[in-house]
């Protein structure tokens, strides 16, 4: 396990404008690693550019933006990516559901985090601990999905799963550790006010996990506390 001591890593976070993705930049930059923190309006995000952090716009649902983003950390290693830009809200059930709408979910929760991943594979190659942390959720399990509704989180969650589950195959021999992770309900503008844990409190659970990570830990759905989740 890595403590704050030891040799400040380099993360990039996704979605670091508010929310999880926010408190995720704090805590790294306060505890003395490099973040690279991204954001669909970088100029508007203030709290992020008051943070000793590298600010940089991307939007995950944009390819040439994900190419652009990848050439201005050309020769950059990284650590460490974590996964979080995401969108999600409850829907209005099937029969009002919009097709375009389903669309958006899945560029944006499940394709974007895998392409920004293969855009950054040879900067994660040149870091030291080639990690891969994405976001998900524990209403992307099919096997505890019992309430329904959130049909395009839920599925674009579900697909984001699978999806890391295929690379983590296919980079284990190179010594990667990609994960899918769900934070909790936490108390964000997605989560509502009604939600059980803070941003601060899910974020330095999920930080002790991502710290522990090892090649064993590959391909593996773990909550906040380090626990694994039914698939």
């Amino acid at each position: 396990m890595r403590g704050a001591t030891k040799t400040p890593r380099v993360y990039v976070v996704t979605g670091a404008n508010r929310g999880i993705g926010l408190e995720f930049a704090r805590r790294l930059a306060l505890r003395g690693d490099r973040v690279i923190a991204t954001a669909r309006d970088a100029e508007r995000a203030r709290e992020l550019g008051a943070l000793a952090v590298r600010v940089e716009r991307l939007d995950i649902g944009d390819i040439p933006d994900i190419d652009a983003f990848a050439r201005r950390l050309e020769g950059q290693p990284v650590d460490c990516l974590i996964n979080n830009a995401a969108i999600g809200e409850a829907d209005p059930g099937v029969e009002r559901l919009p097709a375009e709408k389903l669309e958006r979910y899945f560029r944006i929760n499940t394709i974007g985090p895998l392409l920004v991943s293969r855009a950054l594979l040879p900067n994660l190659r040149a870091g030291r601990d080639k990690r891969i942390v994405s976001l998900t959720s524990g209403l992307g399990s099919v096997s505890q999905n019992q309430s329904g509704g959130w049909y395009g989180y839920r599925a674009s969650k579900a697909a984001l799963n699978q999806l890391v589950r295929t690379l983590a195959a296919e980079l284990a021999p190179e010594g990667f550790t990609c994960i899918v992770l769900s934070p909790g309900w936490v108390k964000t503008d997605m989560g509502g006010p009604g939600a059980t844990l803070t941003a601060e409190h899910s974020v330095e659970q999920m930080l002790r996990v991502i710290d522990r990570l090892s090649p064993e830990d590959n391909s593996k759905f773990l909550d906040q506390r380090g626990r694994r989740v039914p698939w």
